[in-house]
């Protein structure tokens, strides 16, 4: 016969063990309280804005993450949300305008934002606010601005003056983006090594600017697809100067010939390059 102390101890401590009992299952309640009543409250933005500004950095990392998912965050309520320790901000799918990145002036911790646009072309986002995020957070690694088709040099050129740690710069589809951008990111960001500037307006001469500055040994991937302008003397100055390169798209380049394949051939090895695209005319 169990002694009924020894049978009640026994109880208690599988209790404690079980999953959602003891301090694991507490801890677990409070979490799941604590994301139902941010659900909620993202659910219910404009009735609580006025609510976050207290919330603890914590709590608001969480709060952004979700409203971003749910593309939340806008121009009226990102000052609320935000706090001075905040490190990234994934805005892809939030309707925002310059008015949001002036509004970054607190946050010179950001490492990380995400302004690419997945569909449509995104107009609210210009060089005039590409320069105050630029100012305001000088230890960003990575900037993407993928189809901000407002974006111009003026804009990157801020960023490459500032902020000197980018290890990561997505231009993409930014039309009005020429060679003063990659001659200003090679001069200026040591530590580039993804540069995306597919459907823009740079040369060869942009792209030697680039691959020829302090960057040069850094680079590991470029994205220079659809530039209509480029040659095989783009090709060949980055197989050239970037011995670390391991990704290399510029398919749809119509003045790109076989002889950058067959650069290809002579200047890497054959296990060196992971992912290369070109196309044939």
């Amino acid at each position: 016969m169990v002694p009924k102390e020894r049978l009640g101890r026994e109880r208690a401590a599988r209790a404690m063990n079980a999953p959602g009992g003891g301090w694991d299952g507490a801890c677990g309640g409070v979490r799941l309280l604590l994301d139902l009543c941010l659900q909620c409250l993202t659910k219910n933005i404009s009735r609580y804005v006025a609510d976050i500004k207290p919330l603890p950095p914590n709590i608001k990392d969480k709060l952004i993450k979700l409203m971003s998912m749910q593309g939340r965050i806008t121009d009226s309520n990102i000052s609320e949300v935000l706090h001075p320790a905040v490190e990234t901000l994934d805005l892809r799918d939030c309707d925002i305008s310059d008015n949001a990145l002036l509004q970054l002036c607190n946050c010179k911790q950001l490492k990380k934002i995400n302004l690419n646009s997945c569909k449509e072309n995104r107009l609210a986002i210009t060089s005039e606010g590409v320069r105050a995020l630029a100012l305001s957070c000088p230890y960003l690694r990575e900037a993407s601005f993928k189809r901000c088709c407002n974006v111009s040099d003026n804009g990157v050129l801020a960023l490459a003056l500032n902020c000197h740690l980018l290890q990561i710069v997505n231009l993409g589809s930014c039309a009005g983006i020429t060679d003063a951008s990659l001659r200003a990111l090679g001069q200026n960001c040591r530590f580039l090594h993804s540069v995306d500037f597919s459907s823009t307006q740079v040369t060869d001469n942009g792209v030697i600017a680039l691959v020829s500055g302090m960057c040069s040994k850094n680079l590991k991937e470029i994205h220079m697809e659809r530039c209509v302008t480029l040659t095989d003397v783009a090709v060949e100055a980055v197989l050239t100067c970037c011995p670390e390169i391991y990704i290399l798209l510029f398919h749809g380049c119509p003045l790109i010939t076989d002889r950058s394949r067959e650069a290809l051939e002579q200047l890497v090895g054959p296990n060196k390059i992971k992912q290369v695209t070109w196309t044939v005319y």
